[in-house]
């Protein structure tokens, strides 16, 4: 049930109009169209509540951003093809896709393709059963692939709109100034480029076979992958930003995360490093390499909200968490000239975290009466972040005061 914006959609759209929003990103979700990801046709229901969705946003003046599909998959994919791990899926992906773009295609600018595929693994994002490195690289490359299908066939059927896929992006520094540190922080950041560069950049860059090497992976590839990528790249480049991490020589994570940074002062209760100069560091990063328009999907902080007798929630510190890092995309876009289009915060609505499984790790504008357990009446109340956004968004940023 999570916090069922099955049945409160309507609500919840005044509100963000309310607010100011321009944009509302969310995802549609494959199962809800295609059951077990085989059928030939689509769920014509799945299809119905969605344009709904969509018709309601566009008529509060909101521009629909959804992303195809975000770390899920129809079990029938996982039990026939081991999800993303088999080729297969790619077409079952471009069936999904094209029953999308003939239903809400002409009623939504922006799409992703996928969400964080840097970030991704195991059977619940992927469809893998056996979760090793080899098939997690083999089942990112059919996701590269499966991503520039879908942006030439979303080009011909959805002519204007634009298409990314979302990556995950932390800020990562050396543990120390040692060269070991700083070279191992280096190439932990090369792991996440090679895939973006796959699906943004044209192609795979000349350290590929060097990753895959390291990582035991035999990528196999058919005739005509390569021109596809080349080819059919994405239009914009967007990420999400919550925090830094340190990465030394002998850091164990592998591709994605790494040690908390303690030379930021402030974190959050689940010890991720506030640091919003990281925000504007990796913009210009990311405009630096790609040259492409770039688009913060995800940013905001996980904490533990009270909600009071009165039914306020008095959440200064994310007030202050949102107006340094909107602070930091100005300085990105104002100072040193970013391409930055857009801007979505995590989550507008309180939602069950999907990192740790809790609803007790709260993001939202909107506070949702719902616990850990499941328990609640689902009752909507705005906390005082409600208020300070939608000033912000009616002075269009320049009013960050807090």
């Amino acid at each position: 049930r999570a916090v069922d914006f099955y049945h409160h959609w309507k609500e919840d759209i005044a509100d963000m109009a309310e607010m100011g929003f321009t944009t509302f990103r969310f995802g549609t979700c494959w199962s809800r169209i295609f059951p077990t990801g085989l059928e030939d046709d689509p769920n014509q229901e799945g299809l119905d509540f969605y344009e709904a969705v969509v018709d309601e946003l566009n008529a509060h003046g909101i521009a629909p951003l959804i992303t195809i599909c975000h770390d899920e998959m129809p079990m029938g994919l996982v039990d026939a093809y081991n999800g993303w791990g088999g080729r297969e899926t790619i077409d079952c992906y471009v069936r999904y896709a094209k029953a999308l773009f003939e239903r809400l295609g002409d009623k939504v600018p922006l799409w992703l393709t996928f969400n964080e595929p840097n970030a991704i693994r195991g059977v619940c994002m992927m469809g893998i059963k056996d979760q090793c490195w080899p098939t997690y690289w083999q089942a990112i490359h059919h996701i590269a692939v499966a991503s520039s299908k879908v942006v030439k066939l979303g080009h011909e059927m959805c002519p204007g709109a634009k298409f990314s896929t979302m990556f995950a992006m932390s800020a990562y520094y050396p543990a120390s100034p040692r060269p070991a540190d700083v070279w191992a922080r280096y190439e932990r950041r090369r792991e996440q480029y090679m895939i973006i560069d796959a699906m943004a950049g044209g192609g795979y860059p000349n350290f590929a076979e060097k990753v895959w090497h390291d990582f035991g992976a035999d990528v196999q590839m058919e005739p005509g992958d390569e021109e596809l990528l080349a080819t059919y790249p994405l239009d914009f480049v967007s990420f999400s930003y919550y925090c830094s991490a340190l990465i030394g020589e002998d850091s164990p994570y592998r591709l994605i995360g790494g040690a908390t940074n303690t030379y930021c002062d402030e974190k959050t209760p689940w010890s991720w490093a506030i640091d919003p100069l990281g925000l504007r560091h990796t913009l210009n990063e990311l405009y630096d390499r790609y040259h492409k328009p770039l688009f913060v999907i995800e940013n905001g902080m996980g904490a533990i909200d009270q909600m009071e007798e009165d039914g306020s929630v008095h959440d200064q510190y994310r007030i202050e968490y949102l107006s340094k890092h909107l602070g930091a995309i100005q300085d990105a876009i104002c100072i040193d000239h970013v391409d930055c289009i857009g801007y979505t915060m995590w989550g507008n609505i309180d939602l069950v975290s999907r990192s740790t499984g809790e609803m007790a790790k709260r993001y939202g504008f909107i506070y949702v009466d719902m616990d850990d357990k499941g328990n609640g009446t689902l009752r909507r109340s705005r906390k005082d972040s409600f208020y300070w956004f939608k000033k912000a968004c009616e002075s269009n940023g320049a009013d960050l005061t807090t």
